[in-house]
């Protein structure tokens, strides 16, 4: 399995745990919720138990008060507590539906409360009717004590079983909240874990797509080096083939020649004779005009200026392009690969227009500064297609050999090659003339 592969997986079994460790502790939370309310609830029975016991102590003692003074307040509150006490029951069976045990000690704790306030109605109405009864108040009051003790009695069962519901779930509650922790640091870990392992093949991915660029870029800088190399062993041939077709065959051509001649002025006048002088004599001018275009002596004897006017000058004789230079008056030398560099772009593109653009005209123009030198050549002819001239600005691809050593040569200079083509074509060279001169410069001297 490919690293790519592998990290993918990693992080897909990181999403998957994060995902099920929150629908798990989304579960959790539901449940433990649902415990909490049954805590809650718990704690609301007891209190109502307290109610259900605080309304029946109020009512025994709003009776006995009224019992002993008569005084009427204290008949108001025994009325009063009677409501609260029926609302504290109602309340309390309400409460305990669920559960049938605590239903069946509810009833019994309605009836006992109901036997004892009938019982405190009766000493309320004996008090009404006979006030100095007092044996009949103390008959009363003896029969009520085993009804309240068995009501406390109820009320505490009932107690102890909300006690011991309470003991449960809120047991159940912790141990769900200790779940739910338990379950989100395990998932949590795990999806570190798978996290940390998806992290780890994504670096290991991406320093070998790093190896693999600077290989690239490695591979392109020597591409260049190369490609600069052979563009300079290529002038330095093309140089020496000039050299040698001008000092060896052009000379062997002129011995020829000289002694047809001799020949030929020792013999009567022959037809074919002086056909052959005529060939030899052009063979001489095309060997020298081949010689100069390889490498014209003027691009280093007289510089760039003199050697671009003299290959307009026959590129306007071979071709039939009028051909409109716009040089300054007064042109120094610049640097042997500046002034080499500039003459190979006027060659191939006056060779491009030659081939491809059907102009009859072309303008040549030259422009120096301080700091670069701007060379360009316009003609009027179909011009490039928009498509081939887009991906040669954006992606660099090349739609001809030429242009392709052109931008090469360029480079290497640290010059720039831009091409527009409306009404025709422009090609437009800029080249600095300080730090990327000296520095190409040092080398070829070498």
């Amino acid at each position: 399995m490919s690293p790519r592969k592998k990290a993918q997986v990693a992080f897909a079994s990181a999403v998957v745990l994060l995902c099920l460790s929150a629908f798990a502790t989304f579960l959790t939370i539901v449940r433990l919720i649902e415990s909490e309310k049954w805590v809650v609830h718990s704690y609301q029975v007891q209190a109502t138990l307290g109610n259900v016991n605080s309304a029946a102590v109020d009512a025994g003692r709003a009776r006995s008060a009224y019992v002993i003074t008569g005084d009427a307040d204290f008949l108001n509150n025994f009325e009063a507590a009677l409501p609260a006490m029926d609302q504290a029951v109602q309340h309390l069976r309400e409460l305990t539906r669920d559960n049938p045990l605590q239903q069946q000690l509810c009833t019994s704790l309605e009836e006992l409360m109901n036997r004892r306030m009938a019982l405190f109605r009766e000493s309320v109405e004996l008090r009404n009717t006979d006030p100095q009864n007092a044996q009949g108040q103390t008959d009363i009051t003896r029969r009520g004590l085993p009804i309240a003790s068995a009501a406390t009695s109820t009320t505490q069962q009932m107690w102890d079983e909300e006690q011991r519901l309470l003991n449960v779930r809120t047991g159940a509650s912790r141990h769900l909240f200790t779940l739910a922790v338990v379950v989100l640091m395990i998932t949590f870990i795990l999806a570190l874990i798978m996290f940390s392992v998806h992290y780890r093949l994504l670096t290991t991915e991406l320093e070998a797509r790093e190896q693999a660029e600077r290989n690239v870029r490695d591979s392109e800088q020597s591409l260049r080096s190369l490609t600069g190399r052979l563009l300079q062993l290529q002038d330095e041939e093309r140089r020496r083939f000039s050299r040698e077709l001008h000092d060896s065959l052009g000379q062997y051509l002129a011995g020829v020649k000289m002694n047809l001649e001799m020949f030929s002025s020792s013999q009567p006048p022959d037809i074919l004779l002086s056909e052959a002088i005529q060939l030899l004599d052009e063979s001489i001018a095309e060997t020298r005009t081949i010689s100069h275009l390889l490498h014209p002596p003027l691009l280093d004897e007289a510089g760039f200026s003199s050697a671009a006017k003299w290959y307009l000058d026959g590129f306007a004789q071979r071709s039939g392009i009028a051909v409109k230079a716009d040089f300054p008056d007064a042109v120094d030398r610049l640097p042997k690969s500046i002034e080499l560099g500039l003459f190979r772009v006027l060659q191939e593109s006056l060779t491009n227009i030659h081939r491809h653009s059907g102009s009859s005209r072309a303008e040549v123009a030259l422009k120096l500064f301080p700091d670069k030198v701007i060379l360009q050549v316009r003609d009027y002819g179909k011009g490039i297609p928009g498509e081939l001239l887009d991906d040669f600005r954006t992606r660099g691809a090349s739609f001809g050999v030429g242009l392709a050593g052109m931008r090469e040569r360029l480079r290497e200079l640290g010059g720039q090659l831009d091409i527009h083509s409306t009404n025709g074509t422009l090609v437009s060279v800029s080249m600095p003339l300080r730090e990327v001169a000296s520095a190409v410069d040092a080398p070829a001297a070498d």
